[in-house]
């Protein structure tokens, strides 16, 4: 399968590093013109200048704006009014020791929220913007990154899982509404993944233990993902291949859907 998406503008948010770091790459050397975001200059700048060095000749920019705030999002918008691909990929999680129920009692409303800001309605607000552009030119193509976590809710991560399941809902409501436009909605899911995020607190893990950083991560595999067939951890670059699948014309049968790249840590069949 050879994908091509030239003359396509994609964005693909919270991608300075990890699976959106990936994902944006991916869309790029498919010949789309990608816009890098991230909330800080330095970060963006530096992605760019990677995704630039790593595909000559790619069309590549990038612009700073904090999407956890709707004002950040409208900064996203105002430099990028039209997209055909957008992305929902940023998003963070608050990893925390867990040993029972007084650890989620004591899960502030600070997180709660800041959770549901980021990863939750960065998504809504963008989404909101590029979907009727989409409809109206009768292409696009729409892609949450979700986590195994919106169906297989963690425990050690409760309010990090309320938002990825909130995003399933959310992409398939929009998928539901533009039904037969040649627009697309679909959430991708990811299970443990060497990003940015898991991969440093691995790192440190092994660091600490004085392990490696593969031992690490089975020793996270079988305490907290025992039911993994992929036995160890997805490379960003596997997440992003999905991805890009989702955002491509080859794609135009898959709407509404959830797409897993989670290893089998997930137990049905669906």
């Amino acid at each position: 399968m050879h994908i091509v998406l030239t003359g396509r503008k994609a964005i693909v948010t919270g991608s300075t590093a990890g699976i959106g770091r990936g994902t944006a790459e991916g869309l790029a050397r498919a010949g789309a013109a990608v816009v890098v975001n991230g909330r800080g200059n330095a970060r963006v700048d530096e992605a760019v200048r990677q995704i630039r060095d790593a595909v000559p000749g790619g069309d590549v920019s990038g612009v700073a704006a904090d999407l956890s705030t709707m004002e950040g999002v409208e900064a996203l918008v105002a430099q990028v009014p039209d997209a055909d691909i957008l992305v929902n990929n940023v998003g963070t999680a608050h990893l925390r020791p867990y040993a029972g129920i007084e650890d989620i009692a004591a899960i502030p409303d600070a997180d709660w929220l800041g959770l549901f800001h980021l990863n939750v309605m960065s998504g809504v607000r963008a989404s909101r913007h590029y979907l009727p552009r989409m409809v109206r030119k009768g292409w696009g193509r729409v892609v949450f990154v979700s986590s195994e976590s919106a169906v297989n809710t963690p425990k050690e991560m409760l309010d990090y899982g309320m938002t990825k399941t909130a995003q399933l809902a959310v992409s398939r409501g929009l998928a539901e509404a533009v039904a037969g436009t040649g627009v697309t909605v679909n959430a991708v899911l990811p299970g443990p993944t060497r990003s940015e995020i898991l991969g440093n607190l691995m790192a440190r893990q092994a660091r600490d233990q004085g392990i490696t950083q593969e031992e690490a991560e089975q020793a996270f595999l079988a305490s907290l993902r025992p039911t993994s067939l992929l036995g160890r951890f997805a490379t960003t670059q596997e997440v992003a291949n999905m991805i890009v699948y989702a955002c491509s014309d080859q794609a135009s049968a898959t709407s509404g859907a959830a797409l897993r790249v989670e290893g089998g840590v997930v137990r049905f069949v669906a």
